[in-house]
């Protein structure tokens, strides 16, 4: 019998009180009249591999995993779909034939968002550049590579993890430091940060925007502030942006299909809901 009165998943992390998972989906399933909870559970490290093997006996129906225990929840699953394997990396997990299912649905999350909100841009194709060389940036990766677009230059201080992406993900990913950015932004189709510069609390993501094509499109995988620096100074340059909120909202919808039966719609509603909340805190 299971511990939760409803269908119950949760956001596994350390820590977890800030997440707005629980949020978005008390929104569906609200919106949706389905009877089932989310809630935050909040694992230490240590911990974190034991309670993934023990997760059939929690009760839960599934749930999302953050911060810092993507990497080991791929490894504590029964079996990983292709984005997760390929980014060694879970986000979500769910039962399926009785076996604990590892998905990643950062990649599709951030597609799902720049199909949303720049919709003329997605088949454009033509280099790229991500800056950072973290998990957000493998996904950033694998979804630009899936969309066509080629070369991708990950530009990072440190070069030796850029080179590493670029060993992951093949002769589309290219490897470049901080010092080459100018010389890549006259060609480039996007331009994605993936580092914490420009987050609430951390420095700015100081980038002279002025050699970029009037066609670039600019997005920022940081979504507090909603509208970052980089963000900023790309809508002053008159280049087209994309903030990161969606990436959050759209990566949380295949995980609610999985655990509730129900595909949500990532709605103005909810954003503005999310917004709200960002404000509030």
């Amino acid at each position: 019998m299971s511990a939760f009165a409803v269908p119950t998943a949760c956001i596994l992390g350390w820590p977890v009180r800030h997440s707005r998972s629980p949020l978005i989906h008390r929104h569906w399933l609200g919106r949706y009249g389905i009877a089932g909870d989310y809630i935050p559970h909040a694992v230490p490290p240590e911990k974190i591999a034991g309670f993934l093997r023990a997760f059939p006996a929690s009760g839960f129906v599934g749930g999302n995993v953050t911060v810092p225990h993507k990497e080991i929840a791929f490894a504590s699953v029964d079996r990983t779909d292709a984005v997760a394997e390929a980014l060694g990396a879970v986000n979500t997990i769910f039962f399926e034939d009785g076996k604990l299912v590892g998905a990643n649905t950062d990649a599709p999350g951030f597609l799902a968002n720049l199909d949303q909100s720049a919709s003329d841009f997605g088949g454009r194709g033509g280099p790229a550049i991500v800056l950072g060389a973290g998990g957000g940036a493998r996904a950033v990766i694998w979804s630009l590579r899936e969309r066509g677009f080629a070369p991708i230059h990950v530009v990072n201080r440190t070069r030796a993890r850029a080179e590493a992406l670029a060993e992951r993900f093949g002769a589309a990913v290219r490897a470049a430091g901080w010092e080459d950015l100018p010389a890549l932004l006259p060609s480039a189709s996007i331009l994605v940060n993936t580092t914490s510069l420009g987050m609430e609390g951390e420095p700015p993501l100081e980038i002279d925007l002025e050699p970029a094509p009037d066609e670039l499109l600019v997005t920022d995988i940081v979504y507090v502030p909603l509208v970052t620096p980089l963000l900023a100074k790309a809508r002053q340059r008159g280049l087209a942006t994309v903030d990161g909120l969606g990436m959050l909202l759209h990566q949380a919808a295949p995980g609610f299909e999985r655990w509730f039966g129900t595909r949500p719609e990532v709605t103005e509603e909810l954003r503005q809901l999310v917004l709200a909340d960002m404000e509030s805190r």
